[in-house]
């Protein structure tokens, strides 16, 4: 499945209504991003289950805003509306295969249980 672009107007619903969705939030001008657009294409294809989006930070400037987005390439995912992973750079194809797999392995029960527990110690 190729990568959906993500706007405001669909943003929440995709999050909302997707077990997991591996954002790329990039822009045009950015080499790296373009470097790494081959590879998060591969792998939607591979994973027809996981929805795969794509932000233009120049486009969406809320989006970016609402999520501190200060560098690109950066990717963030989200599981049962979880964020699992949010970090700035772009993965080597082997590193992005190994953090959808550890996603898609991750006991989203214990995560769940983790958070609460660490929002009670606060």
């Amino acid at each position: 499945m190729a990568a959906i672009e993500l706007t405001t107007e669909n943003f929440q619903d995709t999050i909302n209504n997707s077990p997991i969705v591996i954002i790329d939030f990039w822009a045009a001008w950015c080499g790296p991003c373009r470097s790494f657009a081959p590879t998060f294409e591969a792998e939607s294809e591979k994973h027809t289950d996981i929805v795969f989006a794509k932000v233009n930070t120049e486009e969406q400037q809320e989006i970016a805003g609402a999520f501190n987005i200060r560098s690109i390439p950066t990717l963030m995912v989200f599981r049962d509306q979880v964020i699992l992973y949010a970090e700035a750079g772009a993965l080597p194809p082997a590193a992005f295969t190994q953090l959808i797999e550890q996603v898609k392995s991750l006991d989203m029960d214990k995560v769940r249980a983790d958070i609460a527990a660490e929002s009670n110690e606060k």
